[in-house]
């Protein structure tokens, strides 16, 4: 049976911190604001957590910015997936994965048509046999069924010999683990608290990840 893996894309796959640092700074240059307001935009970003009609009536408060939210929040959603690049050696790996048989799956949160431009802009879309975004699917992580929805697409079933790698231990391990899936963490960095949910492994990144998963499948 073909081995199945299911990703995060965020901060999994492509760097969106990275993303949306250039953001900031395109964003920074067109209303003349000068670039150390770059570290003020990322914190109130709080890592694409805060909802963005929130993250921009603060943007207009503070810069004195005349232009609608619903503009601002336009713009964004159309030019940010564009800067987001893919984290290092992920493409590669995905290749790899998918040359020694493994089906592979994106499983997000976020809006559709946002979350699709990211996967395409990424180089994923090509490289992945299905995916399952919250926005379009009226479900979010850490809920079985978004889970469920992208195995289907990749052809197959979550088993107790599926995987679920990603960055957030709400929506990725405790998602992954009750969906009966094998969890890995990106920490980014971060420590692994008392009380969170347990992966079964911690990586610090994507590319990590995909090496992980394919030495354990060789040591079958």
């Amino acid at each position: 049976m073909r081995p199945l893996v299911l990703f995060d894309v965020d901060n999994t796959l492509v760097d969106r911190a990275e993303g949306f640092r250039r953001w900031a700074l395109e964003f920074c240059s067109r209303w003349r604001l000068d670039a150390d307001q770059v570290p003020w935009l990322e914190e109130a970003d709080g890592d694409g957590l805060t909802p963005k009609e929130v993250f921009f009536d603060r943007v207009r408060k503070r810069f004195g910015i005349q232009e609608p939210v619903a503009s601002l929040c336009d713009e964004y959603r159309t030019r940010k997936p564009a800067l987001i690049p893919p984290c290092p050696g992920v493409l590669d790996g995905l290749e790899r994965l998918r040359a020694r048989g493994w089906r592979i799956g994106l499983v997000t949160n976020g809006e559709a048509d946002v979350q699709l431009a990211t996967i395409i802009a990424g180089g994923l879309a090509e490289r992945v046999d299905g995916s399952a975004i919250s926005g379009a699917e009226g479900v979010r992580k850490p809920a079985r069924r978004l889970f469920e929805l992208a195995a289907e697409r990749c052809g197959a079933a979550l088993t107790p010999g599926a995987w679920m790698v990603g960055d957030s231990l709400a929506a990725d391990v405790r998602g992954g683990r009750e969906a009966g899936l094998r969890t890995i963490w990106i920490d980014r960095g971060r420590p692994l608290s008392p009380d969170a949910p347990r992966p079964d492994f911690v990586v610090s990144d994507g590319a990590a990840a995909i090496e992980l998963l394919i030495g354990e499948r060789e040591r079958r």
